[in-house]
């Protein structure tokens, strides 16, 4: 084995290994000196599963090859756990019946899971709508959206490992009674902060919006058509609230089961939190990713080098089905399903560095040729490796109830097109298939700020300053929604699960930008769509337009009475002084000694800001919910329990002389990394530019 190619991880890079990936012994210090030894740790980890020492030791060495060479790299908790006795998956699907019994075991089964890692699908439809009458307790149900809650609740109790925020993806079948509710819950921007969610569109559904019609609406328990409703009125309001907060997406179920090469097994009805990866109940599956961008020849062609694009393909394959038998799983029906049908995730990333090396715009024919051929690659190349493992090792175990039964092939299924966000920023390359969101942007780490270029436009910008960058320098905004799903659909045409894309859209986007975005996600046969307006997640941007009178901040005068109170925080004490005019809060002053200067400052702005919202009528305890929580780099333990941030130090303070809000934090949607305490980019899951925190992982 060679050492060499670990070197070149740039500074944030190595920042993340260190932070996430590295082994820590009790004390906390790092184990791990270099990225070559986590690679290699991981690479004989995952090798166990091979048959002799001889195999073992060989397979060990060609998997440490492809990461520090950053070819190919595993989902994180693969990275995280390897050798570590914790389990490898990233995907999960979790089901829920319609008994008190099942839901809680879900609450159950997911808090298990989450702890090792992994994230976590649930379908929702199964259960009874709002106000059913219960017979044996002769009450009424509280519907499924009431049980999202307690999940979410249930996840905001347990860390990842320590590093990760667990993740969740509801969904519920648009002929559900409860699918309005479902739709409005997180419109606030505040509800079930670790949920993504999807209604499942039905095909009959789709042709009703089309058409105009109206559409049945089923009850879960007897299956009997109960109602009816106006699709279009329907669909508006998943347009409206994908809008305003990024939520709900879609997935198109039937289309989704059509695909499944399993399903003979029963129906697929939910996802991982992501979505791209459909699950029976209690299967899993481990996902990985080639860097696109290593395989540019430009001698070759399509400048890319299809030869050494194999060789990586066959090895990946098989790193991700030694997987499935080293892995520990958080459940026994977990392993029995996983290993039943040994699904498999290979995917893509580096795709639009690729472009870019190539000179092609990525809303371009071209782009849209060479994604169609590199997927076919993919997916035949990858297939070809799983049949020849089959011969070696034998077909997974549930063939006979598969699309291949009669053939030999040891995987149910190979491809999958995840989000890559901080696997590709340790590889040093764009994300999945998505293109580069923006070419130079900011960082702020505490008291100072960073700046990222992305390496090919730096190397591009040396070389001609002054001069204004070519065509195919072009960022996610200056791409169409159109242009966005036909790339997405060219991928899935070859993708035997999903593809997780973002269909960016501007801040502008009008409605009915959203709307025809669904509709031609449908048409292009994509398996769902996700989408995202810039900023739609920074303001309250859904207003009557006849609101309330516009507040006027009070005059001061000239003596008020106050009080100050002293809390500990990760960057010393911080002293709160709270005025009083009319017997209620006025203003709010901070200050904070023997801290650097931009810290003194922030402190000072947040209390400015709190004062003119005291001044202008607004409750404190809105000042409470607004501040509480939001995370930090120096977390600190003090008598009143954990202090995150400044901004939560300042709402504690607050708590006591006012009360507990009634709202938690709004800590899904803050724009800082809640384990450095970076500016994040404004997407719907944001992937942290210094440390690899991501909130949707």
């Amino acid at each position: 084995m060679t050492t060499a190619a670990a070197a070149g991880f740039s500074a944030n890079a190595l920042r993340i290994l260190k932070a996430r990936y590295f082994l820590k012994n009790e004390k906390g210090e790092l184990a791990d000196a270099s990225p070559a030894d986590l690679f290699l740790r991981v690479a004989r980890a995952v090798a166990a599963a091979e048959r002799s020492a001889r195999d073992r030791e060989a397979w060990a060495g060609k998997f440490f090859d492809l990461m520090p060479a950053r070819d190919f790299l595993p989902n994180s908790p693969t990275l995280t756990g390897a050798g570590r006795d914790m389990c490898l998956s990233a995907c999960f699907v979790l089901p829920i019946e319609d008994s008190m019994e099942s839901i809680f075991d879900a609450v159950k089964n997911a808090a298990l899971v989450h702890k090792e890692g992994g994230g976590t699908g649930f379908d929702f439809s199964r259960l009874r709508p709002r106000g059913s009458f219960v017979r044996r307790t002769q009450g009424v149900a509280s519907g499924p959206v009431s049980f999202l809650k307690v999940i979410d609740a249930a996840t905001e109790a347990v860390k990842q490992g320590g590093t990760r925020r667990g993740a969740n993806m509801g969904i519920l079948r648009v002929d559900h009674p409860d699918i309005e509710n479902f739709i409005l819950m997180k419109k606030d921007g505040r509800s079930v902060g670790n949920f993504n969610i999807s209604v499942a569109a039905t095909d009959a559904f789709m042709e009703a919006v089309k058409k105009g019609t109206s559409y049945e609406i089923f009850d879960p328990r007897s299956k009997k058509a109960v109602d009816r409703k106006d699709a279009r009125k329907i669909f508006r309001m998943i347009v409206e609230s994908a809008w305003a907060i990024g939520d709900p997406g879609l997935i198109f179920i039937d289309r989704i089961n059509k695909a499944n090469p399993t399903r003979s097994q029963g129906p697929i009805a939910a996802t991982n939190p992501c979505g791209e990866q459909p699950l029976h109940p209690y299967e899993s599956c481990n996902l990985g990713s080639i860097n696109l961008a290593n395989f540019f020849a430009p001698a070759g062609k399509d400048g890319f080098d299809w030869d050494r694009f194999a060789g990586v393909i066959a090895a990946a394959v098989r790193f991700l089905d030694d997987v499935i038998d080293v892995n520990k799983y958080p459940l026994p029906e977990i392993e029995a399903m996983s290993k039943g049908n040994r699904r498999i995730g290979l995917g893509v990333m580096g795709w639009a560095d690729l472009l870019i090396k190539r000179k092609i715009r990525y809303d371009s024919p071209e782009a849209l040729a060479l994604a169609d051929k590199i997927a076919a690659f993919l997916r035949a190349r990858a297939e070809e490796e799983s049949s020849r493992l089959a011969k070696i090792r034998g077909d997974f175990p549930n063939i006979a109830k598969s699309i291949y039964k009669g053939r030999r092939m040891r995987n149910a299924t190979v491809l999958t097109i995840a989000p890559t966000g901080t696997i590709s920023r340790i590889a040093g390359c764009s994300s999945s298939i998505e293109p580069v969101f923006a070419f130079t942007f900011t960082s702020r780490i505490l008291d100072a700020e960073l700046k990222d270029v992305h390496p090919l436009y730096a190397e591009w910008a040396e070389k001609n300053p002054g001069k204004e960058p070519p065509a195919y320098f072009v960022t996610a905004h200056d791409i169409s929604p159109e242009a966005h799903l036909r790339m997405q659909a060219a991928f899935q045409k070859h993708v035997d699960n999903s593809v997780s894309k973002t269909i960016n859209l501007p801040h502008a986007a009008s409605l009915k930008d959203v709307e025809t975005a669904y509709l031609r996600a449908f048409d292009l046969k994509t398996k769902g769509i996700t989408i995202y307006r810039d900023g739609c997640r920074e303001e309250q941007v859904l207003v009557k337009a006849s609101g309330p009178a516009p507040r006027i901040p009070e005059e001061r005068p000239d003596t008020l009475t106050s009080v100050t109170d002293k809390i500990k925080t990760g960057f010393g004490n911080l002293y709160i002084t709270i005025t009083f005019f009319n017997q209620k809060p006025f203003e709010v002053f901070a200050s904070i000694g023997k801290s650097g200067y931009s810290t003194m400052a922030d402190a000072e702005a947040i209390g400015r800001l709190l004062s003119l919202a005291l001044r202008s009528g607004v409750d404190p305890k809105e000042l409470v919910s607004q501040l509480k929580g939001i995370g930090g780099s120096e977390p600190i333990f003090t008598e009143g329990g954990l202090v995150t941030s400044i901004p939560d130090a300042v709402a504690r303070v607050l708590e006591r002389h006012f009360g507990a809000a009634k709202n938690g934090a709004r800590d899904m949607y803050q724009s800082q990394c809640k384990q450095c305490g970076a500016t994040l980019p404004d997407e719907k899951c944001p992937v942290c530019p210094n440390c690899g925190w991501n909130k949707c992982s």
